[in-house]
């Protein structure tokens, strides 16, 4: 059974969407990031980098959003959540899933926390508004990948990259222009969060409407 430990709304959502959608066994271990739970001995064994979140799959820990992602996807290949391996749907789905992680989620971190990319605290609303613009454009693209496929990322089914997007579309909800002010997002996202699976993880994460 996979153990997945969070933060309530940190990037431990689109894994627990996963496994919400899924219905399979899991278990929830809440950190207690107030307290500096997560950069203690006991979950630095599992998660060397002392980030939120991680897995822990009987003797194996696995941490990263996105590997745990794939992990529990290769675990359950048979709830169709991504595409099959070899295939050239595979193919396009790591790429959204690699530009989902490595550059909108970094873009959103360095967003949320511009003091940490310069030394000079003159220079952190520069970094905020840098980010913000780079942020509009990524999710513009995605809008427009949006409105080609629909009704969701890869088309016609539900999987991986839409419990991604919704997650960090949830980071940059407080941008100036947020995901859900785009045409088509608009309505993808309406249409995700009606799906029960989706949800639940926000109310066992205790997290309140609005959610993006």
């Amino acid at each position: 059974m996979i153990e997945l430990f969070y933060y309530p709304g940190n990037a431990n959502l689109a894994p627990h969407f996963i496994l919400e959608e899924m219905g399979v066994p899991y278990k929830l271990r809440l950190l207690d990031r107030e307290k500096n739970e997560h950069k203690g001995e006991a979950y630095l064994k599992i998660n060397p980098s002392g980030r939120v979140p991680a897995a822990r799959d009987g003797d194996l820990s696995i941490f990263e959003t996105a590997a745990i992602c794939l992990h529990i996807c290769d675990k359950y290949p048979d709830k169709g959540l991504a595409p099959k391996f070899g295939t050239p749907e595979r193919s396009k789905f790591y790429s959204w899933l690699m530009y989902l992680t490595n550059t909108v989620q970094t873009e959103a971190i360095m967003w949320w926390y511009s003091e940490r990319y310069t030394t000079d605290p003159a220079g952190v609303p520069a970094v905020k508004a840098a980010a913000e613009q780079r942020l509009a454009e990524m999710f513009g693209l995605i809008d427009k990948e949006i409105a080609k496929q629909g009704p969701y990322f890869l088309g016609k089914d539900f999987g991986v990259l839409d419990c991604y997007l919704l997650m960090v579309a949830r980071f940059a909800r407080q941008t100036t222009k947020p995901p859900r002010d785009f045409p088509h997002l608009s309505k993808y996202f309406e249409n995700l969060l009606k799906r029960p699976a989706i949800l639940r993880a926000f109310e066992q994460e205790g997290l309140k409407a609005p959610f993006i």
